[in-house]
């Protein structure tokens, strides 16, 4: 794997005297070095003026519901349109929604949007009781939930601005990485594969001089060894700092290095060996003046359980009665195009390898299992499914039903039932679970979801061990903000149909 060199990856070469060859990986990304990048900037001013207006669209909701109009009495709602943004601005900084840390990927940025909310309602309810004001609960119950609505929406807009920059290149974060050949060059593959996390690697240290193994298929900088990481961030005007687990950085190095990059405020990330674990399943907890990090289990149990519960029936409840005449539609324009049953079932294995059947619109000709010994050999998948994107057997309404997911919208009755979920892994087949590995069957842990990380990340575009990875890190990191931002990335991943077949 190569990756692309760009014309100004020598810039700062001769600021550092190479020890051994040199490599480079662009593209560059320009900025003033010391301060944030342009388009930092233009985000952070986005989002402010979204969370601005977010609480100006509250505010004047809330009054027009509540109030209808000015007069005496309701002067001093209508000063809310004032108070309202600033008030909220407020809540967001208290409730950390503006930190680098929980900005650009990650499902926190969403919490914290809900954690303000929540505070400052229970803020305006003890106030008002503490001082015996009048306040109008309508009015507070609509315009704090508008604006963290408004403000959810609008950042997940300007997030998917951002990633959309980042796949062209732009808007990147220069990266060195610091560890063993073989991890730098595994990390680096997942980075250019996940572009959206906006960090590029312009160059590494590693133990030795050059690369000598893995290192050796991509075009790479090396910048000496682990005792010139500061000259090389210097050199190369990285803004961030990637040090991957290695026995050569204990605590002491680590230490040092991080007070030579505060100076200049790079930022330093350590790589725990403990990947894809969530975040709010580990305490770090001193035991003798040793930090020790614990790791929850992750089980989906009490209140937990019956809140995803919950979520998943109301939500396909609403959207059944939503989207019925879509589906009578569809149903009519299968029956008339093609002989068979508007529906298709099948057995799946849901939860604890439990089976269940599924049921989907049927886009293919009835006699779809007898023709696929035919064209087996034209099988583009590599996982146990077959795969085809353009497969002879699917009716010409099927490939417009899959093309927009519409042949998924049944299953909505089985997450009403409760075999299901809205948002999961993906139901397999029972043969696909025979030929699980061990670590693969931990996806059944829970229940499969109607779209999950692999839906609005590729689908069937993606390998068999990427889906698996990102089902598995579902299972892993599951909460509801992460169900509501896919949830919204599955409408954007229905709009723009890539890998639907």
């Amino acid at each position: 794997m190569t990756v692309v060199a760009d014309s100004t990856a020598s810039e700062g070469v001769h600021d550092l005297p190479a020890r051994g060859r040199v490599y480079s990986i662009g593209p560059q990304a320009t900025r003033p070095y010391g301060g944030p990048p342009t388009w930092q900037r233009k985000y952070f001013a986005g989002i402010i003026a979204s969370d601005v207006t977010a609480g100006i669209l509250g505010a004047a909701l809330a009054f027009f519901a509540r109030f209808g109009h000015v007069n005496d009495g309701t002067r001093v709602y209508a000063l809310a349109l004032i108070a309202l943004p600033a008030v909220w601005i407020a809540a967001l900084g208290l409730s950390r929604a503006f930190e680098k840390r929980y900005l650009f990927v990650g499902t926190e940025e969403y919490q914290r949007i809900v954690h303000a909310a929540v505070a400052l309602t229970a803020a305006v309810a003890i106030v008002s009781y503490g001082l015996e004001l009048p306040t109008s609960r309508v009015f507070v119950l609509i315009a704090i939930p508008t604006a963290a609505a408004c403000s959810t929406v609008a950042r997940f807009g300007w997030r998917k601005w951002l990633h959309r920059m980042r796949r062209g290149g732009r808007c990147m974060k220069r990266v060195v990485l610091v560890g063993h050949e073989s991890s730098v060059a595994a990390l680096i593959v997942q980075l250019r594969r996940e572009h959206y996390h906006g960090l590029n690697v312009v160059a590494a240290c590693l133990p030795t001089d050059e690369p000598r193994g893995a290192l050796l298929d991509f075009d790479t900088r090396i910048r000496g060894s682990f005792d010139r990481i500061a000259e090389a961030v210097a050199a190369e005007r990285a803004d961030t700092v990637i040090v991957l687990g290695c026995p050569e950085i204990d605590g002491q190095a680590l230490r040092r290095l991080a007070w030579k990059l505060e100076r200049s405020e790079v930022d330093l990330i350590v790589a725990s060996a403990l990947v894809d674990v969530a975040g709010d399943r580990t305490t770090v907890r001193p035991v003798d003046g040793l930090p020790m990090l614990h790791l929850d289990h992750a089980r989906l149990t009490g209140v937990r359980r019956l809140a995803k519960e919950a979520v998943d029936r109301i939500g396909a409840a609403m959207l059944l009665l939503a989207l019925s005449p879509l589906l009578l539609t569809a149903a009519f324009l299968i029956r008339c195009t093609s002989a068979g049953p508007a529906l298709f079932k099948q057995e799946r294995i849901g939860k604890d390898g439990q089976p269940f059947t599924i049921w989907k619109f049927r886009t293919m000709h009835l006699d779809a299992e007898r023709r696929l010994a035919e064209i087996a050999h034209l099988n583009e998948g590599d996982g146990v499914l077959f795969k085809m994107k353009d497969d002879p057997r699917i009716t010409k309404v099927g490939k417009y039903l899959r093309r927009f997911s519409i042949d998924e919208f049944p299953q909505l009755v089985n997450v009403l039932r409760g075999d299901m979920s809205l948002v999961g892994p993906r139901p397999p087949l029972a043969i696909e679970v025979a030929a699980y590995e061990s670590d693969m069957r931990r996806r059944l842990a829970v229940k499969p979801g109607m779209t999950g990380l692999w839906q609005v990340s590729g689908r069937s575009d993606l390998p068999w061990e990427e889906a698996v990875r990102l089902d598995l890190r579902y299972v892993e990191h599951w909460n509801l903000s992460l169900d509501f931002v896919i949830l919204l990335r599955t409408v954007t991943a229905i709009l723009r149909p890539q890998g639907a077949y």
